[in-house]
């Protein structure tokens, strides 16, 4: 029987993005998987060209709307070494704290669809009930549910009392308590085990050499995440990777539900450690030079290149986003994969088509 040649995507009923792969299939079982990106490219970094450094904070925020806060925060810290600009140590902690509310309110978003995917409804229902709470959370301290715009360069724009502390705290006890409750739907239902187990699996191996990151990567076995350099207030917590050692869908599931439990335990340590004092410096002057600079999204590591030469406009801005990084080992799982299960894979590696192609 000869291959059978499959457009999957841009358009489909499961996926929430629009990836575009062309499936060569031979009796239901992909053989190759091809990509084909492009087809929402926005031309946001060519905006550098026409928008000032200072306005570009609400322009790299627009990227991703999921993770903007993460997206600001890494563009500020990148112009800030450039010019030199040590931030106050209290918007180090506030920048870990949006930051960790937008990892949480991402990987809650993902593991309702994952759960819709494989067919759970109900599940999907309920993760995203428990994670309107966390957008409730930014709403009232940032007055915006996805696209905060807390951060610009030397700091961030708006602060919390001990009162509002103290309402969050409040709130993530709730929300714990309700998330850990769907753990045994998650990770011990006979259904659910057999639509991820076993399924998409990547070595380690094949994740380091492919270039994977975040929990594709982590969900194989390799404990590395940018949060282990101490960037932002970092350096001042807790923090070691969530590692599992599967390779597959099942372990990338277990990876991001396990880390929003984690950033629960961020959010409350840097909380308890919040220092007193300024929230933004006042920035004066242009930045000059180019840098590389990293942060970790909710799917894995991202990079801003920044090239400038002391002028209101840089000269250059290059965006790396994690889901361009995990496609090559996507390509690598889908091979030998049933067709129906192909939307399992592919949502396994949370992918941002938004964030890829800008």
């Amino acid at each position: 029987m000869a291959p059978t040649v499959i457009p999957f995507g841009p358009q489909h009923p499961v996926l929430p993005e629009p990836i575009h792969l062309t499936l060569t299939t031979k009796d239901e079982v992909v053989t190759e998987a091809t990509p084909q990106l492009g087809y929402i490219h926005r031309g946001l970094e060519k905006l550098a060209d026409i928008k000032d450094f200072h306005q570009l904070v609400q322009v790299v925020e627009r990227i991703c709307g999921i993770c903007s806060c993460i997206h600001a925060a890494t563009y500020a810290q990148g112009i800030e070494a450039l010019m030199n600009i040590e931030i106050p140590p209290r918007a180090d902690f506030l920048r870990v704290i949006w930051s960790e509310l937008h990892r949480m309110h991402s990987h809650m978003l993902w593991l309702g669809l994952f759960a819709d995917a494989f067919g759970f409804e109900s599940l999907f229902m309920q993760t995203w009930r428990i994670r309107e709470k966390i957008m409730d959370i930014m709403e009232a301290t940032a007055g915006n549910r996805v696209i905060i715009s807390v951060n610009v360069i030397g700091g961030v724009r708006r602060d919390l009392s001990s009162e509002q502390c103290n309402w969050i705290l409040k709130e993530l006890k709730d929300v714990e308590t309700e998330f850990q409750e769907l753990e045994k739907v998650f990770f011990q239902d006979y259904s659910v085990e057999k639509r991820t187990k076993g399924l998409g699996v990547l070595s380690a191996e094949k994740a380091y050499e492919l270039g994977a990151c975040g929990p594709t990567l982590r969900g194989s076995g390799v404990a590395q995440d940018v949060r282990q350099t101490g960037y932002q207030a970092y350096k001042e917590l807790e923090f070691e990777p969530i590692v599992e050692q599967d390779g597959d869908c099942y372990a990338r599931c277990k990876v991001r539900f396990r880390e929003v439990l984690q950033s629960i335990a961020l959010i409350r340590e840097a909380i308890s450690k919040l220092p007193e004092g300024e929230i933004k410096v006042k920035v004066k002057g242009y930045p000059e030079g180019e840098i590389i600079t990293r942060s970790e999204q909710p799917r894995g590591e991202l990079m801003y290149y920044i090239k400038a030469s002391g002028k209101k406009f840089l000269d250059r801005l290059r965006i790396r986003t994690p889901t361009f990084a995990n496609i090559p080992a996507l390509l690598a799982m889908l091979p030998g994969t049933e067709l129906a299960n192909v939307p399992v894979v592919v949502l396994s590696i949370d992918p941002c088509i938004s964030c890829t192609e800008r």
